[in-house]
């Protein structure tokens, strides 16, 4: 059994996220003696404490209170003067927080991996210090995991204090509503927290540089998206350049120009949510002192099993690029662990899912139709609407659609995306699908339940051959 007492482990894990964490378990559970690094002083990384995680309950909690408020009369629910607490809002999303850090840390009991609470440095390939609240501690290990994960890219010009000038860290422990956001990026993370925001009574502006919103999806996912979006009243300034961002006594103002040329505008708000990506995240990790490679942007390259150009140096999740996923750093996690206990770990990054958790969910796995079209891939199209999906329509809730692309000779599945209720569930399916190599013939012809929201994948395989039964 490893614990804080001893020097030397056979794995030393460098940071405590969703792959840190992951990582750590995993190798503990192949017999290996592992330690798990944390400088935050809770474990769960960005995601769980400052992330995924808060911004999925204020998601959740917000849809709540617009539903009492604009949608329960239409089910024959009569609500009147509905209130929003929103410091009781605030105290039930660090709960849940605070729940999960305390389960991953008993997880750590259970598994037996010693954690180190501390920032850990590397002092040789071999070797790191851990500088905690009781000092410098020297340890050992036949292989290192770097899981260090990301941070919010910062906007030049643009000094963070969390108060009018937010990145999502202040978005989500804001003490009162603005009237008014500017969210500066329209990626997952500004459509999620702006939405929060949105429901909850302010007025919202997004603006971005591309011209479209969540770039990397496909692209009448986006168009649509967007559509729904700006029903719910949120505003978009797409093609636009931040300028300038400036504090002003009541708020700040956001200055914007047209990429291709025009006039500036300025956008008055009572806050500013910068959210235009996340950055790998090493500084103070000695990097150098291991002869670890970076690159100009700061990531570390890995080959296929997550080694880095220094024997017994493993990295996974953000701080090595590509999507930059809790669940995408847990599966490297896992590869990763087994690689060392001599199995053999693998990740097939081509079939990664992405979720965004806005009303409605958006949902995606494999290639776009765009991606498709660039690499000259013939490819069929079958789609579905939730309006004819019998589930969806009881539920009162049947904004978007299922589109499934095939391989045209072969009808292998190739991507999916989809734009309605739970699709963050729904994608599951097809990710499943995809991870053997099935046809969307065979999604088409495996009994789904009715009702369910799950027909409508079934019925957009079937449309892949135009035989779709309800549409």
């Amino acid at each position: 059994m490893a614990t804080n007492k001893d020097r030397a482990f056979d794995v030393v894990v460098v940071g405590g996220g969703p792959g840190g964490y992951v990582c750590a378990i995993r190798a503990a559970q192949l017999g290996l003696s592992v330690a798990c690094v944390e400088k935050r002083g809770t474990l769960g990384g960005t995601c769980l404490n400052v992330g995924c995680i808060p911004s999925k309950v204020l998601l959740q909690s917000s849809h709540h209170y617009h539903t009492a408020k604009e949608e329960l009369a239409a089910h024959g629910v009569k609500v009147a003067g509905v209130e929003l607490d929103l410091a009781a809002m605030m105290g039930r999303k660090e709960k849940v927080v605070a729940d999960f850090t305390k389960g991953i840390e008993f997880l750590f009991k259970k598994n037996k991996v010693a954690y180190f609470k501390g920032a850990a440095a590397f002092t040789g390939p071999n070797a790191l210090t851990v500088t905690g609240a009781e000092g410098e501690t020297a340890i050992t290990a036949k292989n290192v995991v770097v899981a260090t994960g990301s941070v919010s890219a910062p906007l030049p010009g643009v000094e963070i204090d969390e108060k009018r000038l937010l990145s999502s860290t202040g978005a989500l422990a804001l003490a009162e509503v603005p009237q008014s956001l500017v969210v500066i990026g329209a990626g997952v993370i500004g459509l999620e927290l702006g939405s929060v925001w949105a429901r909850l009574g302010a007025k919202v502006t997004v603006v971005e540089f591309l011209d479209k919103i969540l770039p990397p999806f496909d692209d009448e996912v986006s168009k649509q998206m967007q559509r729904l979006l700006e029903r719910q009243g949120m505003a978009f300034k797409l093609a636009h350049k931040v300028t300038g961002v400036a504090a002003t006594k009541s708020g700040a103002k956001v200055t914007v120009e047209p990429v291709k040329g025009g006039d500036a505008l300025e956008i008055a708000a009572d806050a500013v949510l910068v959210a235009i990506g996340r950055r790998p995240y090493t500084e103070g990790l000695g990097l150098d002192a291991a002869g670890v490679s970076t690159t100009d942007r700061g990531f570390i390259p890995v080959d296929a099993h997550g080694r880095t150009n220094v024997a017994g140096i493993y990295a996974i999740g953000d701080v090595v690029g590509g999507l930059m996923l809790a669940h995408k750093a847990e599966e490297e996690g896992v590869a990763v662990a087994e690689t060392i206990a001599g199995q053999a770990g693998h990740v097939n990054h081509a079939v990664i899912p992405s979720v965004v958790y806005t009303n409605p969910e958006v949902a995606s796995v494999g290639k776009t139709e765009q991606q498709l079209k660039a690499e000259g891939v013939a490819y069929a199209v079958g789609k579905f609407p939730f309006l004819a999906n019998s589930r969806a329509k009881a539920n009162g809730d049947a904004q978007g659609f299922v589109k499934i692309l095939a391989d045209a000779r072969t009808d292998r599945v190739l991507g999916a995306h989809l734009i309605g209720p739970q699709a963050g569930e729904l994608i599951a399916e097809v990710a499943m699908a995809m991870e053997f190599g099935a046809s969307a013939e065979d999604i088409a012809r495996t009994c789904h339940a009715h009702p369910s929201l799950a027909e409508a994948v079934k019925e957009a395989a079937m449309d892949v051959a135009k035989r779709a039964i309800h549409a």
